[in-house]
């Protein structure tokens, strides 16, 4: 793949599309192309339902702006639930960002396809992850594409990959309400529904709002509010430092009424063991880290579907 890369296995406009000049108006084979793309749709949309069939638990992770960590819980709490005895799905669902690999330690690694489709990558053993960072030539090579080829290439990141049974998927979705948060909610009706991350400051909340309002008019559930870089945690003489402010995102769930799922403090760790593909929840990791995620990963527990399989989480 190029700078203008393609999806895994784009759809072709026509019946010849390099004689095809983009004016459909004007297309004797017209007829034909759209009824060839509208079975191709309907056979993509059986495929990615019979995907979701095996998926128990469907989770959303979304912000509405960029830079407040919604990477990092999506990837560490994924790693705790695998950790954790459960199989566990991870989507990387930000075309022009993809983070995951490199927070989880398989940035080197690259989707093979087979027979059933391509086969995500392990991070665990029980930790399945699905990134376009794999189908790239390179970690410098750009995705220009407009809105159209992003949709379709999210829907075929489910329908054309061989997800095994899982407890659990987390989707990583990019930050904001637009094409790709929108192709994925509607590929997922029956999820359980959202994890909203955001950072105390009134610059994230007021986006976050929107994101919430967001889930809702999907037909979604806000299954809560994570407070990132809630406080800083000095590594030296372990007081934290409200850098950011601290308890505006759980002022803002109350009057939003979305169930508030705990605050996670920043330490200055976590860039060093990001970059190395270390989760914040391992061994290396912080007290404090480790122990404001599993807080957030049982809270998480008691807004899902009554499961007996999931009483693991409130150990």
């Amino acid at each position: 793949m190029g700078s203008h890369a393609a999806p895994p296995s784009e759809a072709r406009s026509s019946p010849d599309s390099s004689e095809c000049s983009g004016d459909c108006s004007a297309c004797a084979t017209e007829d034909k192309c759209q009824t060839e793309q509208e079975r191709e749709y309907r056979l993509q949309q059986r495929r990615l339902e019979e995907r979701a069939a095996r998926m128990r638990h469907q989770i959303l992770v979304l912000s509405g702006k960029g830079g407040v960590g919604k990477s990092t819980v999506a990837a560490n709490l994924a790693w705790l639930l695998a950790a954790g005895g459960y199989e566990v799905g991870l989507l990387d669902a930000d075309l022009h960002g993809p983070t995951i690999p490199l927070m989880l330690g398989v940035s080197h690694e690259r989707a093979l396809g087979g027979p059933d489709g391509l086969t995500p990558v392990p991070a665990l053993p029980a930790l399945h992850v699905m990134s376009m960072g794999f189908l790239l030539p390179d970690s410098t090579a750009p995705i220009i594409w407009r809105g159209p080829l992003r949709a379709n290439a999210l829907r075929q990141l489910i329908a054309d990959v061989n997800w095994p049974d899982l407890d659990f998927l987390i989707v990583d979705l990019p930050p904001g309400t637009g094409d790709e948060p929108l192709t994925i909610g509607q590929a997922f009706p029956r999820a359980d529904g959202a994890v909203i991350v955001t950072t105390p400051q009134e610059a994230s909340l007021s986006d976050c709002r929107k994101a919430i309002n967001f889930v809702r008019a999907l037909g979604l559930r806000p299954l809560g509010v994570i407070e990132n870089m809630s406080g800083f945690v000095c590594p030296h003489c372990g007081r934290e430092t409200d850098i950011f402010s601290q308890g505006g995102g759980q002022r803002m769930a109350e009057e939003m009424d979305v169930p508030f799922l705990g605050r996670v403090p920043l330490v200055p760790e976590v860039v060093a063991l990001a970059d190395e593909g270390v989760p914040m929840v391992g061994a290396r990791a912080p007290t404090a880290a480790r122990e404001a995620f599993s807080a957030v990963a049982r809270a998480l527990r008691q807004q899902l579907t009554p499961d007996p399989a999931l009483d693991r989480l409130l150990e």
